[in-house]
C-alpha cells in the first residue's frame, strides 16, 4: 500500500465513534444545566400553601408558622383590641392600608377576612428584623399611645395590632398581609386565596 492511499472506511468510522463522544458529553454537560431551570421538590414545597390548625388558638394569642421561608403569625384578637384599632389611626402612617401590603379583601379596618384573626408576614418593613408581638397596653418602654402590637428592637419601629405602622419611625408601610383563606373554622390556608 502507497502512502497515498487512504482508508476511507476507518476514516469515516473514527469521524461516527468522534461526533457520537462528543455528542454524548455535550449532553452530558447540558443535562446538569437545563435541571437548574426546574425547582426541586424541596424548594416546590418551601413555597407551597400552609395548613394552620387554629382551633385552639384563644384569644389575645399567636401563633407562627413557615411559609416560603418566613414567619407568618395568625394573631387571635380580643374584642377590647378590636375596639382600640381606630383610635390609633391618627397615630399611624397608613391607617387606611392604601399601599398594597395586603390582598384586596384585608383592605379594611381590621386588614382580615375575619375580624378577630389576623395573618400577617411577621417581618418589619425597615430592614427585614423580625418584630416581637407585645399585647401589653401602654407599657413604659413604648409609650402612652401604645395600645398592643408589634414592636421592632432592631430600630424601634412600631405597629398596631393590624400590623399597621405609627408614624415617625423607621418602617415604611405596613406589615405584608399574605394570601390565605379560610377552609373552615378551625383551619386556615396561608399562599393560596383560590
Amino acid at each position: 500500500m502507497s502512502e497515498q492511499q487512504i482508508d476511507t472506511g476507518r476514516r469515516r468510522f473514527l469521524t461516527i465513534a468522534t461526533s457520537a463522544v462528543g455528542g454524548v458529553a455535550a449532553v452530558g454537560v447540558a443535562a446538569p444545566f437545563l435541571a437548574s431551570f426546574f425547582p426541586s421538590e424541596r424548594a416546590k414545597a418551601a413555597g407551597a400553601p400552609v395548613e394552620v390548625d387554629i382551633s385552639k388558638l384563644e384569644p389575645g394569642q399567636k401563633v407562627n408558622v413557615e411559609w416560603r421561608g418566613k414567619p407568618v403569625w395568625v394573631v387571635n384578637r380580643t374584642a377590647e383590641q378590636l375596639k382600640n384599632l381606630p383610635k390609633l389611626d391618627g397615630k399611624l402612617l397608613d391607617p387606611k392600608s392604601d399601599l398594597p401590603q395586603q390582598p384586596e379583601y384585608c383592605k379594611n379596618a381590621n386588614r382580615s377576612i375575619k375580624p378577630e384573626l389576623l395573618v400577617v408576614v411577621g417581618i418589619c418593613t425597615h430592614l427585614g428584623c423580625s418584630p416581637t408581638f407585645r399585647p401589653d397596653l401602654a407599657p413604659a418602654d413604648l409609650g402612652a399611645d401604645w395600645l398592643g402590637g408589634f414592636y421592632c428592637p432592631c430600630h424601634g419601629s412600631k405597629f398596631d395590632l393590624a400590623a399597621r405602622v405609627y408614624s415617625g419611625v423607621p418602617a415604611p408601610k405596613n406589615m405584608e398581609i399574605p394570601p390565605h383563606k379560610y377552609l373552615s373554622d378551625t383551619r386556615l390556608l396561608v399562599g393560596d386565596d383560590k
